[in-house]
C-alpha cells in the first residue's frame, strides 16, 4: 500500500477491525518512511452473474438499476434506508450463491418481489403491476387476494 502523503511504499499495519456487518475490514496503517498515519478499508470484490433477458441479451449486474427500481416501488413508504440496504445485500448474495455465470433476468424480478413483500405489501404491488404488466384493476385483485392468503 502506498502512502498517500509521500507515495512511499513501505507501509504497516498497525490495527485491523471488521466493520459493515463483518463484510469489510478497516485498517489503520503507518508511513515506515514519513510516520503518518492513515486509513484504509478492505473488502472482498465479488462477481455478479450476468442477467439473460427475455429477449435472449445478455447484461452485465446494475446495482444502480436494482436500487432505482426498489426505492420507486418504496417511495414514500415507511421502510428505513438500513432495511432496504441490508435486504439487497441478501438478494445479491442470494444471486451469487448459485453459483451461475448467468442468470435469467426473470429470476432477479421474482427475488426483488419476495424481498418487497416482506419489507413492504404497498410497495411489492407496485413493482408487480410494473413488473408483471397488469393491465386491468381485476388483475391488480388477484395479487392482493394472493397476498391476503
Amino acid at each position: 500500500m502506498y502512502c498517500p502523503f509521500c507515495s512511499a511504499q513501505d507501509t504497516k499495519v498497525i490495527d485491523s477491525r471488521l466493520v459493515a456487518d463483518g463484510s469489510q475490514v478497516r485498517r489503520r496503517r503507518t508511513c515506515n518512511e514519513c510516520n503518518e498515519r492513515f486509513t484504509t478499508f478492505e473488502s472482498a470484490e465479488l462477481v455478479m452473474p450476468r442477467l439473460i433477458k427475455s429477449d435472449g441479451r445478455r447484461e452485465p449486474f446494475d446495482d444502480e438499476k436494482l436500487l432505482v427500481g426498489i426505492n420507486r416501488a418504496l417511495e414514500k413508504r415507511p421502510v428505513s434506508i438500513e432495511d432496504i440496504e441490508v435486504s439487497i445485500n441478501k438478494l445479491k448474495s442470494t444471486l451469487r450463491a448459485t453459483g451461475e455465470r448467468e442468470v435469467p433476468s426473470k429470476m432477479v424480478g421474482e427475488l426483488v418481489m419476495d424481498l418487497l413483500k416482506s419489507l413492504d405489501k404497498i410497495a411489492y404491488i407496485r413493482f408487480a403491476s410494473v413488473y408483471r404488466s397488469f393491465e386491468d384493476v381485476k388483475e391488480f385483485g388477484e395479487e392482493i387476494a394472493k397476498l391476503e392468503k
